[in-house]
């Protein structure tokens, strides 16, 4: 390593973020890069540890240790710290296909794996990245990776999300020739339609479709496979089939009033602002001058919340079920897990900086919509505690604790119960349990198709996902050159 002592000499910097009451006028990203100079001493702050964990990329108790893909973490922080930023980016590019996607919007479970996290500031291992292949495309680096030859056999992917664009390049690179099927219009799936353009503009995700395309891998869109004649003509055209279809049935709250108007999942709220952008360069208005409530405490809540603030939201208001986390790290949550602790995401930084408080509301259940003329206007709610039955810490409402809440849009993002269920029928393949797809070795219980990422785990992060497309594309491979 360069700088044994770089993670006592220098303090870790990040990228700059334009403040919020400025950046809620747009929705463009807002984080600005450190110079080259800046960014390589936080290279530097990587301590040579004997035992690194930010790449161990496995699940403890739960939770995350390291990054899920396995980077080289540790030998492309020196590397830019010694201003080697072409050797940085193929080191990168050994394990992640999509750094641009990762650098954005994963959570970083690696830095809370980081050493220099057990007692100070861990490496800004995100940032790090994100600038390394920012570089690399500003540079020419990246090109696209097509395959020496072709080995005469056809695969088509559904779906056209993280898993399934990680799944289609190793397979392509492999010397398949891939058809990726989107039912949308545009390719990217939850990179396109699940994720703000604050999180993630899409020309990003056009460079790397465009990337794609130019290796050899052909995007059909606006094709829905909703059909078992539709599913058998591709079983006849290709060697084999893969589905990343993602985790996209919403879990519903199917209490009284849910079907008054104004009630909606959260992606479809993300997914039309992203297409009324994508389409007049101008945000949906569903949330302006209302009282909006969010039901949910995950990262699509935040980002509900933001999009809400972007289009101009009379009050925001966010439910969610749990007592609100230590401010550091718990007993049961030691380090190299990921860190559970008390975060104030960039949403609601901005909902606090427009309307002047927090818009958390903890520990609290939903009991019924209230409305008028079919339009919701309200909830009530009452509040929870935890107390320990048999055994377990379970949630218990608090009696008498009822109240009303004014509400003219509620957004429903408490996360997915797993594939669709005409995808069963449709594709003729059995389910687990969880209702994700059954897989063995990412096989299902047809022997030619095989699926992979939320459709398999059910709802995960998109590094999982990638991950996940890139296993499958091996397995996939093993199986057809048997």
């Amino acid at each position: 390593m360069g700088n044994v002592r770089g993670f006592l000499d220098f303090k870790r910097v990040d990228f700059k973020k334009v403040a919020p009451k400025e950046r809620i006028l747009n929705f463009k990203e807002f984080t600005k890069a450190l110079d080259k100079k800046e960014q390589e001493i936080q290279g530097g702050r990587c301590m040579d540890c004997g035992v690194a964990f930010c790449h161990t990329g496995v699940l403890a108790e739960g939770k995350e240790v390291g990054c899920p893909l396995k980077n080289l973490i540790p030998e492309w922080n020196d590397l830019i710290y010694k201003s080697l930023w072409k050797e940085a980016y193929k080191r990168l590019d050994l394990t992640n296909p999509f750094p641009e996607f990762t650098g954005r919007v994963c959570p970083a479970p690696c830095e809370d794996s980081c050493v220099c996290a057990i007692n100070g500031e861990s490496v800004s291992i995100k940032n790090n990245e994100l600038a390394i292949i920012e570089n690399a495309f500003k540079e020419g680096f990246v090109k696209p990776n097509c395959p020496q030859k072709y080995n005469g056999k056809k695969i088509a992917i559904i779906g056209s999300g993280p898993a399934g664009l990680s799944c289609a390049t190793t397979l392509n690179a492999l010397g398949y020739k891939i058809s990726v099927y989107e039912r949308s219009d545009r390719a990217g799936g939850l990179l396109m339609y699940g994720i703000p353009d604050m999180k993630l503009e899409k020309h990003i995700v056009d460079r790397r479709i465009e990337l794609l395309k130019k290796s050899g891998i052909e995007f059909k869109v606006k094709q829905n496979i909703d059909s078992k004649d539709k599913v058998n003509k591709l079983l006849k055209e290709f060697d084999a089939l893969i589905l990343c279809t993602g985790a996209s049935e919403p879990i519903d709250l199917k209490i009284e009033g849910r079907e008054l108007k104004g009630i909606e999942f959260a992606m479809d709220f993300l997914s039309k602002n992203t297409q009324s952008l994508l389409e007049t360069s101008k945000p949906a208005t569903s949330a302006k001058d209302k009282d909006v409530l969010v039901i949910g405490s995950g990262d699509t809540s935040v980002d509900c919340i933001a999009v809400a603030v972007r289009q101009g939201a009379k009050s925001i208001t966010r439910f969610e079920r749990s007592p609100k986390r230590s401010l550091t790290r718990k007993a049961d949550n030691p380090w190299p897990l990921k860190a559970d602790v008390f975060k104030t995401d960039y949403g609601l930084e901005e909902a606090i900086a427009v309307y002047g408080k927090d818009p958390r509301e903890y520990q609290k259940l939903t009991q019924k919509f209230l409305g008028k003329n079919g339009v919701v206007q309200g909830v009530i709610a009452s509040d929870l505690k935890r107390e320990i039955k048999n055994g377990k810490m379970i949630n218990c409402e608090i009696p008498n604790s009822q109240k009303s809440y004014k509400a003219d849009l509620v957004l429903l993002a408490m996360g997915f119960s797993g594939t669709e269920k005409k995808i069963k029928e449709n594709f003729n393949i059995k389910l687990d349990e969880k209702n994700n797809i059954f897989t063995q070795n990412f096989q299902t219980s047809h022997k030619k198709i095989f699926a992979c990422g939320d459709a398999r785990t059910g709802q995960s992060l998109v590094v999982w996902a990638v991950k996940d497309g890139l296993d499958c594309a091996f397995a996939v491979h093993k199986s057809l050159a048997q």
